[in-house]
């Protein structure tokens, strides 16, 4: 470890696989941990003044990196700290997700009970607009302080600004690259109901309205049984989390899927409204529907045992090998429904 000219703890060649819940890719270049928000303007200016690309780092969650690495600074994002005023919740973006939401539930604050058990750090949950369970982020959302890499400045975006929809925002859409999240703060009401609206947390439940703790534990305890928890150890443990993005589709092209179900002898197709003018399909019926089962592999890449949307590393996989599967599924499904799914995680360090 060296000290960079402005001060800042800069490492070389350090393996990224460990920083990430895949467990897989090579090493960054230069390496940053940023405690202070000054810490993260400094890494920018350092890779700006030195021309190198930048990438940052939260909880490792969402990514996939490649074999090769990162040619470049990665600047893992590490500040902490919780501020609670009267329903206003403040974390910075360092925190670790489940964690925050235990903290908040621990204070009957309502709106995010229903995302417990999802890896990761509270920074990147506006970035995807996480979501599960019938809740998102976004619905919490009152501000995002961000560190602007073109102005250079410190700001506040409004939820507004971030313009939310089903998985994006400003931050992976239209202004990708530009903005890094800093903290988030939520507006979350005291002694507010849980959201029970998600079928399976409706058949859990039945008649019984539970409160805030029973319904984080309740979907911690879903989450385990499909192999999608936070920390949960075993032969699905290393995997990015839901990989494919449930497709929204025209209610004209869902009536198109229905038929082509219906010609291979499939009686139901599940469609989930979104509007009036289109539906959610689950990838995870699409993948199983086109000949994937629970624990499929492709030399060290696999499907989760307990949920074929999560892909795998079944031990010592490679990018290249998750990739290979990522393209046989979506091939497949294409074939079979004429419907494109799309990745979920970010990828790192592959070449265009």
């Amino acid at each position: 470890m060296e000290k960079s000219q402005i001060g800042l703890c800069l490492e070389e060649n350090v393996p990224l696989a460990p920083l990430t819940t895949l467990k897989i890719g090579g090493a960054a270049r230069f390496f940053v941990r940023a405690e202070t928000e000054n810490q993260v303007t400094e890494a920018f200016q350092f890779a700006e003044e030195n021309e190198f690309e930048l990438f940052v780092l939260g909880g490792g969650s969402n990514i996939l990196i490649a074999d090769e690495g990162f040619d470049g600074l990665v600047l893992q994002i590490a500040l902490k700290g919780i501020s609670v005023r009267e329903n206003l919740v403040t974390a910075q973006a360092g925190e670790d997700w489940d964690e925050f939401v235990a903290f908040c539930v621990g204070k009957n604050l309502a709106g995010i009970e229903c995302l417990s058990g999802i890896p990761g750090y509270v920074g990147g949950t506006p970035v995807q607009n996480v979501g599960a369970y019938g809740q998102e982020v976004s619905e919490t959302i009152a501000s995002v302080r961000v560190f602007d890499r073109k102005t250079k400045d410190l700001l506040e975006l409004s939820n507004a600004d971030c313009k939310f929809s089903y998985r994006t925002s400003i931050f992976n859409t239209t202004a990708q690259d530009r903005f890094i999240v800093l903290a988030v703060t939520f507006d979350l009401p005291a002694g507010g109901e849980p959201k029970i609206v998600y079928k399976d947390l409706r058949e859990f439940f039945g008649d019984r309205q539970p409160n805030l703790a029973e319904t984080r534990e309740a979907v911690r305890r879903i989450r385990g049984e499909k192999a999608m928890l936070v920390r949960q150890g075993g032969l699905d443990a290393n995997s990015a989390g839901s990989f494919f993005k449930n497709p929204v589709v025209s209610n004209e092209k869902f009536a198109e899927i229905v038929e082509i179900a219906k010609n291979s002898g499939i009686k139901n197709v599940p469609g989930f409204g979104v509007d009036d003018k289109s539906l959610k399909i689950s990838a995870a019926w699409l993948i199983e529907q086109s000949g994937f089962h629970k624990g499929y592999r492709k030399g060290n890449a696999g499907l989760s045992t307990k949920h074929t949307l999560a892909l795998t590393n079944r031990g010592n996989a490679s990018a290249s090998e998750i990739l290979d599967l990522m393209v046989e599924i979506q091939l497949k499904v294409k074939e079979n429904f004429r419907v494109e799914l799309k990745p979920e995680p970010v990828f790192v360090g592959f070449k265009n």
